[in-house]
């Protein structure tokens, strides 16, 4: 039987018995009714599941007993970092929950001249914590010990800039000069995808990319959703560099 697996936003070590904090221990509590004696696994994101059992059920608690710790490895050796477009709604935890089943290292949320979604501060805020849970719970599910970082909402100049240098820069484009079947890859150098918005990339924000040093790639025939174009060209690099087979 497959065990529930948890996140913690905690240092865990074996042998090390702690009290969970309020969501995790709501969530296997209440939600799933776990009780004493019961397994469950814990991550924090350090690459590692670590084996526990209920020790104790308050009223607003749960005490574990972590045990043996092992090492997951099921990180993909294709390091792609995604600057997304903001979609509205459920078509960013959408892309965010399936992109990270999917294997990605980073992602990015931007702005851009054609975004029909804008965020000041604090809503800017409260959508990155969201994301970032999404992001957690998808991790939960694949089975991923190491959590992708989602960064904050900003300008596609300012992402761009914020790019280390080098690596294979790529914009999703139907008259792209590069196909995936074709796209040349030399092993462990990082991908930066980059998906425009519902809008599209504007004329000005291709020329940005193309000077940040992206270029096109086709896709197949057919004009796809921004929810839907990201996801399929993770899974078609994957399949070719990475590890689906």
């Amino acid at each position: 039987m497959r065990l529930t697996r948890v996140h913690v936003d905690l240092p865990l070590a074996e042998d090390q018995p702690f009290d969970l904090p309020e969501g995790p221990a709501g969530h296997l509590g209440r939600v799933l009714r776990l009780g004493v004696g019961d397994a469950c696994v814990l991550f924090n994101g350090d690459g590692r599941d670590y084996d526990a059992r209920v020790a104790a059920v308050g009223k607003r608690g749960m005490r574990v007993e972590v045990g043996s710790a092992r090492a997951v490895a099921n990180e993909s050796p294709l390091s792609i970092t995604l600057l997304q477009g903001i979609a509205r709604g459920e078509k960013m935890d959408l892309i965010l929950q399936k992109a990270t089943e999917l294997g990605v290292s980073a992602i990015r949320p931007l702005h851009s001249q054609r975004s029909e979604v804008r965020l000041d501060d604090a809503r800017a805020a409260k959508r990155l914590a969201h994301w970032q849970s999404v992001v957690t719970s998808a991790c939960e599910q694949s089975g991923r010990a190491v959590v992708p970082c989602v960064a904050p909402p900003e300008p596609l100049q300012a992402a761009i800039r914020g790019l280390p240098p080098g690596g294979l820069r790529l914009i999703l484009d139907p008259d792209g000069s590069e196909a995936f079947s074709t796209l040349g890859y030399a092993p462990g150098t990082p991908v930066v995808l980059a998906v425009g918005p519902e809008g599209g990339w504007s004329p000005q924000d291709r020329d940005q990319l193309v000077e940040g040093g992206f270029s096109g790639v086709r896709l197949g025939p057919r004009i796809l959703r921004t929810e839907t174009a990201g996801l399929a060209a993770i899974a078609a690099l994957q399949a070719r560099f990475g590890d689906l087979a």
